[in-house]
Parts: C-alpha cells; sequence; structure tokens
C-alpha cells in the first residue's frame, strides 16, 4: 500500500511539473509576440511617410462606425439580384463582426491602447484615440466581414473590397491606435463572423426551398 501511495504522489507531482512547464511556456511565447508586436508598432511609428499620413489618417477616419462599407452596401441595394442580396449579407456580416469585437472580445481581453505619445507618433497621423479596449480591431472586424460576406457573392468585388479592408487594418497601426495584432485578431474575426452569416443564409435558403 505505502509503494502505491509514493508511485501515485510521484504521478501527482510530475503532472504538477508538467502543467507548470506548459503553463509557464505558453507565457513566455506570449511575452514573446507582445514583444514582436511592439516592435513591429514602433517601426511604423518611427517610419517616415509624410505622403501617406493624410490619406491614411482620412481612410481610418471614414472607417469608424462602418461608413464606407455602408456607403458601398447602400450603392450595391440599388440593384436588384445579387448585388442586393451581397449587400444585405455584407450589412449583417458587420454587425455580427461589430458586436462580437465590442461586446464579447474587448471586454474579455481589455488590452490598453499603444501610447501613441512614446511611440512618437507623428501630429499628422493622429485620429481620435478610442476609450474602448485594443484587442481586437472593431475596425478591421468589420472590413474584413464585409469584403468576405460581399466577394462571396460578388465575385468580381473580393479583390478590390478585400483590399480596401486591409488599408483599413493598417491605417489603424499607422496612426497609432492600434497595435498589429489587434489588426490580426480582427481581421480573423471578421473572417470568421462573415462565414458564420453565410453559412447561416446558406442554410435558411435550403431551409426555404426544401419547404417549397
Amino acid at each position: 500500500m505505502r509503494e502505491a501511495h509514493d508511485q501515485e504522489v510521484a504521478r501527482d507531482e510530475k503532472a504538477r511539473r508538467a502543467g507548470r512547464r506548459f503553463t509557464d511556456g505558453v507565457t513566455a511565447v506570449i511575452a514573446d509576440l507582445r514583444a514582436i508586436d511592439g516592435a513591429v508598432y514602433a517601426a511604423v511609428a518611427a517610419t517616415p511617410t509624410p505622403t501617406l499620413d493624410p490619406r491614411l489618417r482620412r481612410l481610418s477616419a471614414a472607417a469608424d462606425h462602418s461608413k464606407i462599407s455602408f456607403g458601398i452596401a447602400a450603392a450595391l441595394a440599388l440593384v436588384p439580384g445579387r448585388p442586393r442580396r451581397a449587400a444585405a449579407l455584407g450589412v449583417g456580416a458587420v454587425a455580427m463582426a461589430s458586436a462580437t469585437a465590442n461586446l464579447l472580445g474587448k471586454r474579455l481581453v481589455r488590452r490598453s491602447r499603444p501610447d501613441r505619445e512614446a511611440a512618437r507618433v507623428v501630429i499628422d497621423r493622429h485620429v481620435p484615440m478610442p476609450t474602448s479596449a485594443s484587442f481586437p480591431s472593431g475596425h478591421t472586424a468589420s472590413a474584413v466581414a464585409f469584403a468576405a460576406a460581399v466577394g462571396y457573392v460578388l465575385p468580381p468585388a473580393a479583390l478590390p473590397l478585400t483590399a480596401l479592408a486591409c488599408a483599413v487594418g493598417y491605417s489603424r497601426v499607422h496612426t497609432g491606435v492600434h497595435y498589429p495584432g489587434d489588426v490580426l485578431a480582427g481581421g480573423v474575426l471578421g473572417a470568421t463572423t462573415a462565414t458564420t452569416v453565410l453559412t447561416l443564409a446558406l442554410s435558411r435558403r435550403d431551409t426555404l426551398r426544401f419547404r417549397r
């Protein structure tokens, strides 16, 4: 009995050590990723781009509240058929991405915004610093979700809308209000929510066909 007890204690201790090593490893990886994230942010801030600065500032501001996406959706909605359906799915994807980013992601992670002054981001790039948490980027999530949903229904629009979404995401780093990691996470979230919206829409369409 004593030997069996000692073996069980040894197994438990071995499991605890393995758990601590795993936790320490994950913590170290996260720390390294944060360091890379901060270094890329600082590199962008330190790179002079006087021609791009005002343009990216205006793009970032125009993307507030998904104004660009909603404007494109409004234009598409004027055309019956696939464009109108693309507009509806795009707006639905934006709504889901925005809600997920702001009501779930930001509240769970609560990452602080970058210190734009410490990084010496030039004034010509500045847009108002949001008061919400930094992770993930809601602008990027919404722009990517819109591009993915509309691009699925209207393939010719996929490339320009994806390029626009990437530009919006980069503009948030360029203007100093997000780390690159926030933007990457926003892109993944946007693609995921667009896939969810499209899956639900296709499922509903198939259900209606079956009932008919």
